[in-house]
């Protein structure tokens, strides 16, 4: 019987087209790395949460909830890994949650969330750019969440960081936060480039990306297009791209130790 087990843990989404391709993916491919360990799942949305239980039939974990699960099943060192983009409130909710079981196991780690070390932004600004073919005239805008925690400055410094790895064609908004998407407008504007590539800088491309991102009405395909830019939206979440599962597998692999 396994005594160390791994806890991946994610924001979730309901679209489970997304989470095929994205948090299932990496839930396997660490499963596949590190096999001495058991792999259990955790969502940090109660709301998806319930929306999976009651449309689909799908039990997904609370962080609480996996973590009992793994003391029942005999787990006794544990590695946790978030799949957060950034240091904000879900990843608070699940360091709070955990300090809980701290005294139930003989060892808990944790993983940080994508964007955490300064070699972070330079490893992702590679990612998107090896993944994302851009023709001379198109210019890439990456939609992130955004949030009120501080830890929202990560978009900015990413963008800060694709100028200054020579990447000037990509602009970063976000939709609840700083910089909105006005802003963006603003710097599509002084380009004056007149084609965009929509990509959502987010894990899974889900509610948001479908919806706030590439819908049909009041979405930031359709602002962009009013503009009278050309736009072609890439409907990838994050999680797809080989080197942005790397960089959690490295997160892992530091905290193991």
């Amino acid at each position: 019987m396994k005594r160390k087990g791994i806890l991946v843990v994610s924001f979730g989404t309901s679209h489970l087209d997304t989470m095929e391709k994205t948090i299932e993916v990496i839930e396997q491919e660490l499963q596949r790395k590190f096999e001495e360990y058991k792999v259990y799942r955790a969502f940090t949305s109660g709301m998806i949460i319930r929306k999976l239980k009651h449309v689909y039939g799908i039990h997904v974990d609370t962080v609480k909830e996996a973590l009992k699960r793994m003391q029942e099943d005999g787990i006794e060192e544990i590695l946790i890994q978030p799949t957060h983009i950034i240091n904000g409130i879900e990843n608070d909710n699940m360091l709070e949650d955990m300090k809980e079981y701290q005294d139930s196991f003989k060892s808990i780690a944790v993983g940080t969330p994508l964007l955490s070390e300064v070699d972070d932004y330079k490893k992702v600004v590679k990612a998107i750019v090896e993944e994302i073919q851009l023709s001379q005239d198109e210019m890439l805008v990456l939609m992130g969440h955004g949030s009120d925690h501080y830890a929202n400055a990560s978009y900015p410094m990413l963008e800060y960081t694709f100028h200054a790895l020579g990447h000037e064609n990509v602009y970063i908004g976000t939709v609840e936060s700083f910089p909105e998407l006005q802003d963006v407008m603003n710097k599509l504007e002084k380009s004056e480039k007149k084609k965009v590539v929509l990509l959502a800088f987010m894990l899974v491309a889900g509610e948001h990306a479908k919806n706030d991102m590439a819908g049909e009405e009041d979405s930031w395909k359709q602002v962009i297009r009013d503009a009278g830019y050309e736009v072609r939206v890439l409907l990838k979440g994050l999680g797809e791209f080989p080197k942005i599962r790397q960089i959690f597998e490295e997160h892992l692999q530091v905290a193991k130790g």
